[in-house]
C-alpha cells in the first residue's frame, strides 16, 4: 500500500498578511507621528489597516496594478506608511526614493523603474515636481503630510487626503505569488553609482521573522520603538513590517532628528527602544549634555549604517542609560546581516553580532576563494541567504558568484563566537608606495580619544607614494585635544608608515543620506594632489 503524506497549507509569505495581523490581533497597537513643535497625531493598527486599503483603491483608479510601480519621496510618517503598505497590499512595487540625493539621480531612478505615480511629502513637492518633470515617466504626483509646509508649491501636485476622503471601496489585497516584488530601494551611492536594489514579499517576510528574533531586535507588543533610519532607506531596516508583526507601538519622526526634538519624543511616547545610525543618537547626547535630563525609559538602541566608534557607544551607554546593540547589513540583504543581542555581556563596539537563521557569512581571499580558516583571519566578506540580492534591478547578470554568494565589498574577520568584525571597505583601502593601508583601523583608533566625534581617513594623491593618508576629524565642542596629539594616539597602534600625513578639523563632517561620513565627497574635496590647506 502506498505511503500517503499529509501536507501543509500553501500560505504565501505576502507582507499585506503582516498589516493584517496587526490590525486583527493587535488592533490597539499606535502609530504615532511627530510633527512642528512637538505635537504628535497617531492612529491604531485596525484604523490604519483600512486606510491602506481605502488608498489602495485610489491607486488603483489611478491606473495601477499588480506589478507596476509606485514611488514615494517622504519622510517618517504614518502617511508615507500607508503608501507603503497601500502599494505593496496590491501587489505593487513601491519605489522609496531618496531626498538627500541630487536631484539628477533621483529623475534617473524614477525614468529606471517606470513609476507613474510619485507621492511626495508637501515639503519636497517642487523637488518633486521637477524630478518627475525630468523623468518623463510620472503621470501623477499625489502629495501628502500636510502641515502647512507646501505653501505656495500645493499646486505642484494634488492633495492625497481628499482623494482618501473620497474612497468608501477598500481593495482587497493579495492573491499573488509571495516571490513578487514588492520594493525598490536605490544604493546610497557613497562608494559608486546608485545601484536598484529589488526586494521580494517572500524575503521582506522572512526578513521580519529574523528580525523579531530573541538575540535580534527582540521586538514584542510592549515596546515603543523609535524609528529614527529613513524609510526611503533600505526598508527602514525592516521596522515598519516587524512593528505591526507584534503591535508594538511605532513612534515616527517626520523630518525632526534634532536632539531637541527625538529627546521630547522619547520622554512623550515612552519610547523602550530607538533605531538609527549613530550619528542621531550623537545628537540626542550632545542636546542633553548641553540642557539638561533624561530619557528614562529607553532601554535599548539598536545603531548601524557604519562601524561605531568605542568612545561614542560607550558615551551613549552612559549618558542615555540604554543598552546598545551593533549591527551590520546592507541594502541589498534588505538589508540586516548581523546584530548583536541585547543582553550579551561582552558586547563591543567592534562586534557586529552573528547572522540569524537564514543568513550565511563567507570570508575568502581578492580573488573569491574561500580562506581555509574562517575564524581569526581577514578576509573580503560575501554573503547569501532568503533576502539577500541575486542580481541588481535592470541587470541581467547575476551580483552573485557561481555558488550563490554575494561579494559585499566589505573587508571582515570572524572572532571565535562568530561575531562579524568589519575590518574596512575594500574601496576603502590606501595605495601607498605598492602597500595597502587600512583607513578603518586608523578610524578605530581615533575614535576612541574622548574629544573626537567623527573621524575618517582617505587618501590623497602624492607625487611619490601614489598615495598617503589624510586624517579628517569632527571634535566635540570641549575638546582641547590637538593634531599632534590625535598622531601621537597612533604611535605604536599601526605602523608608523600608516601615521596620517596631516589632520584637518572639520566643523562638521559631511554626512551622506544615509547617515553614514560621506568618504566620496571627502576625497573629492581633499583627495586631490592639487588641494592644499589655506594658509
Amino acid at each position: 500500500m502506498p505511503v500517503i503524506h499529509g501536507e501543509m497549507q500553501d500560505y504565501a509569505l505576502t507582507l499585506d498578511r503582516i498589516l493584517e495581523h496587526g490590525a486583527k490581533w493587535h488592533p490597539d497597537g499606535e502609530v504615532v507621528t511627530a510633527h512642528k513643535g512637538a505635537v504628535a497625531s497617531r492612529i491604531r493598527y485596525a484604523g490604519l489597516y483600512r486606510r491602506c486599503r481605502r488608498l489602495s483603491s485610489v491607486l488603483a483608479g489611478c491606473g495601477i496594478g499588480a506589478g507596476d510601480v509606485v514611488a514615494t519621496l517622504a519622510w517618517n510618517t504614518q502617511a508615507h506608511m500607508e503608501a507603503w503598505y497601500a502599494v505593496v497590499g496590491m501587489g505593487a512595487v513601491c519605489h522609496t526614493l531618496n531626498p538627500r540625493v541630487s536631484e539628477a539621480h533621483l529623475a534617473s531612478m524614477l525614468q529606471q523603474s517606470g513609476a507613474t505615480v510619485l507621492v511626495a511629502s508637501c515639503d519636497l513637492l517642487p523637488m518633486a515636481r521637477r524630478v518627475a518633470d525630468q523623468s518623463g515617466v510620472v503621470e501623477r504626483l499625489l502629495w501628502i503630510d500636510d502641515a502647512g509646509d507646501a505653501g505656495d508649491a500645493a499646486h505642484l501636485g494634488e492633495p492625497l487626503e481628499p482623494l482618501l476622503a473620497q474612497a468608501h471601496e477598500e481593495l482587497a489585497w493579495g492573491g499573488f505569488d509571495e516571490r513578487s516584488p514588492c520594493g525598490l530601494c536605490f544604493t546610497s551611492g557613497t562608494t559608486g553609482a546608485p545601484k536598484g536594489v529589488t526586494y521580494t514579499h517572500r524575503g521582506s517576510f522572512l526578513h521580519t521573522l529574523r528580525a523579531l528574533q530573541a538575540d535580534t531586535m527582540a521586538l514584542t507588543r510592549r515596546d515603543s520603538v523609535l524609528l529614527a533610519v529613513p524609510m526611503f532607506h533600505a526598508n527602514a531596516w525592516g521596522v515598519p513590517f516587524a512593528a505591526p508583526a507584534v503591535g508594538a507601538k511605532l513612534v515616527l519622526p517626520g523630518r525632526f532628528l534634532d536632539g531637541g526634538s527625538l529627546a521630547a519624543l522619547i520622554r512623550a511616547e515612552s519610547v523602550t527602544v530607538a533605531i538609527g545610525v549613530a550619528t542621531v543618537w550623537l545628537g540626542l547626547v550632545d542636546f542633553l549634555d548641553a540642557h539638561g535630563g533624561d530619557v528614562p525609559t529607553l532601554k535599548r538602541v539598536i545603531v548601524g549604517g557604519a562601524p561605531l566608534a568605542p568612545a561614542l557607544m560607550e558615551r551613549i551607554e552612559q549618558r542615555l542609560g540604554v543598552v546598545v546593540q551593533t549591527s551590520w547589513g546592507m541594502t541589498e540583504l534588505s538589508p540586516t546581516g548581523t546584530m548583536a543581542p541585547p543582553d550579551d555581556p561582552d558586547r563591543a563596539a567592534h562586534l557586529s553580532g552573528r547572522p540569524a537563521l537564514g543568513v550565511d557569512l563567507l570570508l575568502t581571499d581578492a580573488q573569491g576563494r574561500p580562506l581555509p580558516e574562517q575564524r581569526g583571519h581577514e578576509g573580503h566578506l560575501r554573503v547569501r541567504g532568503a533576502s539577500a540580492i541575486q542580481r541588481y534591478f535592470g541587470e541581467t547578470s547575476p551580483a552573485v558568484d557561481a555558488d550563490g554568494w554575494f561579494p559585499t565589498g566589505d573587508l571582515a574577520r570572524l572572532d571565535a563566537q562568530g561575531n562579524l568584525i568589519i575590518t574596512g571597505r575594500a574601496k576603502d583601502l590606501i595605495k601607498s608606495g605598492g602597500e595597502w593601508i587600512n583607513p578603518a583601523e586608523i578610524e578605530e583608533v581615533v575614535g576612541r580619544i574622548p574629544g573626537v566625534s567623527l573621524a575618517a581617513v582617505i587618501g590623497r594623491a602624492h607625487p611619490k607614494w601614489g598615495e598617503r593618508p589624510v586624517l579628517l576629524v569632527e571634535m566635540r565642542p570641549d575638546s582641547t585635544t590637538s593634531e599632534q596629539e590625535l598622531l601621537e594616539a597612533l604611535r605604536d597602534k599601526v605602523a608608523s608608515w600608516w601615521v596620517p600625513d596631516e589632520v584637518i578639523r572639520l566643523e562638521q563632517m559631511p554626512l551622506a543620506a544615509t547617515g553614514k561620513v560621506d568618504k566620496m565627497r571627502l576625497r573629492a574635496e581633499f583627495g586631490g594632489a592639487q588641494w592644499r590647506r589655506e594658509a
